[in-house]
């Protein structure tokens, strides 16, 4: 079924075109590279793996409640429109927010698979080219799952968030080749593991449990990468290049608080938008919620080198500056380790089922 006849509402041109600069750069230095960059590069190739295979598509989701989502969560939750829901309402309602939710994943995925060609394009460095072209194909692969999720199990989806798209549209344009690095691997990527994380590890849903394991494992080692290109950059940049990228990342950093808000899904039914933006900003889940995102980002921007007053202050504004001591090779080795277990639990109950259906083809031919 074609993407377009399940969208929540229209998404507009079916081809979004962001008009591309900057240069395409060669490197004809082809035995010399960073071991820290090669080594992810290695990694990078060794980690591979097929979505069609490695995830169990064979277990049921309910679309009402694909991720097991409390009522205490939900927006609505203790509104007046709330009360007047019927059960059936509540999971429509519940079916919207997932559906939302993976959406967005969706859409960031694609733009993220786009800003790592353009980094094979456009970065200086052969070693950076090796890994970004890995990455590529990681992202291609995460686009493919969730659009898989989001059409056989879910059969909704919706159409991009406008400051995703804004933010999106500003790292694609810009023509310093370390933009899309900044853009995406620190902010968009940034974002997407922290929401990613609380999912994954508040869920009893296997499906997307595993989905969002398997996904988090490939993005560690592009935070990975993101930090140690732009860390050994931004030493030689200038204090007036830096704060331009302290500017970018201020404003990235509004719009993507402002990403995750579902309000288009409150729109749907029937809340006019300036009530669904109160409700939304009301909301003690949504406001934790929205803090936690920054967890990955604001440390791994610390860690590069952005560190200003300005854009210290803003973290002050957004309530998050406190995140910057956040430990992120620990939270990166964490997001290895939960992939690794989930396979081996997955595996060792494989195991189990294949050695008790031989037993018991044994003795029913014992019996016979």
């Amino acid at each position: 079924m074609p993407t377009h006849d399940v969208y929540a509402k229209d998404p507009g041109d079916p081809l979004w075109q962001v008009p591309a600069t900057g240069a395409a750069r060669f490197s004809w230095e082809y035995a010399d590279g960073r071991d820290r960059l090669l080594a992810l590069y290695q990694k990078g190739k060794d980690k591979q793996w097929d979505g069609m295979r490695r995830i169990d598509w064979d277990i049921e989701v309910d679309p009402y409640d694909a991720l097991g989502t409390p009522d205490e969560a939900m927006t609505l939750y203790g509104t007046p429109h709330w009360a007047k829901m019927t059960e059936r309402d509540k999971g429509e309602l519940r079916r919207h927010f997932a559906s939302w939710q993976f959406s967005q994943f969706l859409h960031g995925e694609q733009g993220a698979m786009i800003c790592a060609a353009r980094i094979v394009e456009s970065v200086p460095d052969l070693d950076a080219k090796f890994y970004s072209a890995t990455q590529t194909m990681d992202e291609a692969r995460h686009a493919e799952i969730y659009g898989r999720f989001l059409h056989e199990k879910i059969g909704l989806v919706y159409p991009i968030d406008d400051n995703l798209r804004s933010l999106l549209g500003d790292t694609l344009r810009d023509s310093r080749w370390d933009m899309p690095y900044l853009g995406m691997q620190v902010l968009i990527e940034g974002l997407a593991l922290a929401a990613f994380g609380m999912i994954r590890d508040t869920t009893e849903k296997p499906l997307p449990r595993q989905i969002l394991a398997y996904v988090m494992q490939d993005e560690a080692r592009h935070v990975a990468f993101g930090r140690m290109a732009l860390r050994d950059h931004y030493r030689q940049l200038s204090d007036a290049e830096l704060r331009e990228r302290e500017d970018f990342v201020i404003e990235g950093c509004y719009l993507m608080r402002d990403r995750l808000r579902g309000v288009e899904v409150l729109e749907n039914f029937g809340i006019p938008r300036a009530e669904a933006l109160e409700l939304s900003e009301r909301s003690e889940f949504l406001q934790l919620f929205r803090k936690l995102l920054f967890s990955r980002i604001v440390p791994c921007v610390k860690d590069i080198g952005l560190w200003g007053r300005r854009l210290r202050q803003a973290y002050v504004d957004l309530g998050v500056l406190d995140l910057g001591g956040s430990d992120l090779d620990r939270l990166m080795t964490q997001d290895e380790e939960i992939a690794e277990r989930l396979d081996a639990e997955r595996f060792a109950a494989e195991e189990r089922a294949r050695v008790a259906e031989i037993e018991q083809t044994i003795e029913e031919g014992a019996e016979t």
